[in-house]
């Protein structure tokens, strides 16, 4: 009893900080992620009883942790961009997602299995989790609330590619499954993998999202002018969004986390400037936040407990190269003819934040096949999002406010 009334004053004092941290951290070169990780390793290292925060010893927990808010985080990325949607006005993050994410899989995965000696197949998860930009710990250099107006070409890339490449990423986790699970993986394998895990789930997130985005866009905007809805209502029609758009394509065995963004963006299309938007993403917002200081007290700790002991030095080298180098130059190389140019060109390619949605890949991947060494997958997992959340964290309060001097200067 007396550990569970500790759990629940110390979940309590970090859902203050997680409410208070982001306006009081707003000016400085620290994002509240970084104090949430410290705080949980500092948890961690006292003599009290809380729970066990390993991921290798509660893998279902941390896969549906992580599932939960990876796509509540999606709905509030989608309910904040403003840019309608073609293909002219997205070709930034449908390149990143495209191109720039399969080009990191790529070259990670051949360095990983080439010189750090992992399997290709262990390789290859830790490539198709770790590429993903996080729509979770990307807040800060993300677009602003529904009709905020703070969508320069730079926030809104790095916005849109978090949404969707959640989604085109799970493809590549697939082809990871698939190689573990085969001694030689034939053509026919890969032929079911491009048909199936590729083509027919990518298009059945697609069109299920489109769908419930479209039903639900009348459930909100339609019905209320029938009948008398409280506007306080619509706070939990953002987590209907969610759990109805994920729960219905995962059932039609589409990807639902791109389904989610999908519907939201199919949602934020209708009645554009409505009130019911900033309810919405308000709402998506707070249970976000409330389970990211959950995740990242755990992941403090897991690293308090040793989640980083099997972590060698050749793969500390892997995440350090991923963070500063392969994503970078990659991103800035396969932007290129998109109009994005000088600093602007950099802070897109520079920015793919690792994070929440890397633990849950990984998750996935562990728990649907039988991958070598799972401790040391976790410790490489563990070590890059740390680097990412600390580098990416001091820098992106100054780098976004040279940004907009920037284009202060020019406009």
């Amino acid at each position: 009893m007396e550990s569970y009334n500790l759990v629940l004053v110390i979940v309590a004092v970090a859902i203050l900080a997680v409410a208070w941290l982001p306006s009081l951290l707003k000016e400085y070169p620290l994002s509240y992620p970084i104090l949430f990780v410290i705080g949980g390793w500092v948890l961690y290292q006292l003599p009290v009883s809380l729970p066990d925060p390993s991921p290798l010893a509660n893998p279902r927990l941390t896969t549906h942790l992580t599932e939960l808010c990876v796509i509540v985080a999606l709905t509030g990325t989608g309910l904040k961009i403003d840019r309608r949607f073609s293909l002219r006005g997205w070709r930034l993050p449908i390149r990143l997602v495209w191109l720039t994410m399969v080009v990191t899989i790529a070259v990670f995965s051949v360095i990983a299995w080439g010189w750090a000696g992992w399997p290709l197949a262990s390789a290859l998860l830790l490539a198709a989790s770790l590429a993903p930009t996080d729509p979770v710990l990307a807040g800060d250099v993300q677009v602003g609330d529904p009709n905020e107006g703070q969508e320069d070409s730079v926030r809104f890339a790095l916005t849109a590619e978090a949404g969707l490449n959640d989604g085109l990423a799970f493809p590549f986790v697939y082809m990871a499954i698939m190689l573990a699970q085969t001694v030689t993986a034939s053509t026919a394998d890969f032929t079911h993998w491009a048909l199936y895990d590729l083509a027919f789930r990518v298009g059945i997130g697609v069109l299920g999202g489109w769908l419930s985005g479209q039903l639900l866009s009348y459930l909100i905007f339609g019905l209320p002018q029938r009948i008398s809805i409280k506007t306080t209502a619509y706070g939990f029609v953002a987590l209907a969004v969610t759990l109805i758009s994920y729960g219905l394509t995962e059932l039609a065995h589409g990807y639902g986390f791109l389904a989610v963004f999908i519907a939201a963006i199919t949602i934020r299309s209708r009645e554009r400037t409505h009130e019911y938007h900033t309810y919405m993403h308000a709402f998506s917002d707070q249970i976000e936040r409330l389970l990211i200081a959950l995740l990242l007290l755990l992941f403090g700790g897991a690293i308090a407990k040793g989640m980083l002991a099997a972590l060698t030095w050749q793969d500390a080298l892997l995440g350090v190269l991923l963070v500063l180098i392969i994503r970078p130059l990659g991103g800035w190389l396969t932007l290129g003819g998109t109009g994005a140019r000088g600093l602007k060109r950099w802070i897109i390619a520079g920015f793919g934040i690792r994070g929440i949605g890397s633990l849950f890949y990984v998750a996935y991947g562990l728990e649907h096949a039988t991958f070598a060494d799972p401790a040391r997958i976790w410790a490489l997992t563990g070590w890059t999002i740390l680097l990412s959340v600390f580098l990416h964290g001091m820098l992106s309060t100054p780098v976004m406010k040279r940004l907009d001097r920037q284009r202060v200067v020019h406009d």
